[in-house]
Order: C-alpha cells, then structure tokens, then sequence
C-alpha cells in the first residue's frame, strides 16, 4: 500500500511550524507582552506590539497548514515554489533577528541561538523537502 504521504520533510516542517506557531503565542502571552504593562507605554504602543507579536504567531499557523497540505500534493513540482517563498521569509526573518539585535544590543546576540538553530533546521527540512523528486515517491 502507497503512503498518502508524499514528502515527509514538508511534514515535519509543517508540524515544526505549528509547535512553533504555539509556543510564540505561549511566550508572548506569558512572557514577553505583559511586560509591556507599564504606564511609560502608551496603549497605542502595547496595541502595536500584540499585533505584530501575533502577526508572526498566525504566519507560523499558516506555513505550518501549507506544509502539512503540501505534504500529500502527488506532483509536488506544483508546490516547490510556495516551499521556496516560505524559506525567502524565513531567511528574511532570521536576517531582522539578527540584524537587529546586533545593530541595538549586540550583547544580546547569545540569546538568539536557540532561534537561529530553530530557524536552520526549519530552513534546512524545507530545503531537502524541496529536493525530493516525484520519482522517489
């Protein structure tokens, strides 16, 4: 019997995704936006960061589905592109991280290497995932 499955890469990319997609949210709400609660911020500015915060939580929700849909396509040259663009994005993303924590607060450069490795082998599943050819399905 065939697998429905046709690339587990995109698979485990896309359940990464979802985890990530969860654990974003989960840190934001717990950690990182609270903090924002002070009087020295504007609700227009604590508004503004929920938003974006959760911008970025609802892209990772949404690469996540595309990659689990992605997972059964049978000619998966017609998916190849997407794949392509969701690694553009997040090599976009991991440059912002990087580029921005090290123009404002290059001490804080160590505490970016669990989001770059995560981004990596993100990057990387995508990569072989693209790679795999319909004949090997």
């Amino acid at each position: 019997m065939k697998s429905m499955i046709k690339n587990y890469y995109y698979l485990i990319a896309g359940l990464l995704a979802i985890l990530f997609s969860i654990t974003h949210a989960w840190n934001g709400q717990t950690l990182v936006l609270p903090t924002l609660n002070v009087d020295t911020i504007t609700t227009d500015t604590r508004t503004i960061f929920f938003y974006v915060w959760h911008i970025i939580t609802a892209e990772n929700l949404l690469f996540g589905l595309a990659f689990l849909f992605m997972a059964f396509q049978k000619d998966l040259s017609k998916v190849r592109f997407a794949a392509w663009i969701i690694v553009i994005i997040m090599i976009v993303r991991w440059t912002v991280i990087f580029g921005g924590t090290l123009f404002y607060n290059s001490d804080g450069l160590k505490n970016t290497l669990v989001d770059s490795i995560a981004i990596v082998i993100y990057i990387s599943l995508i990569i072989l995932g693209i790679r795999v050819s319909n004949n090997k399905i």
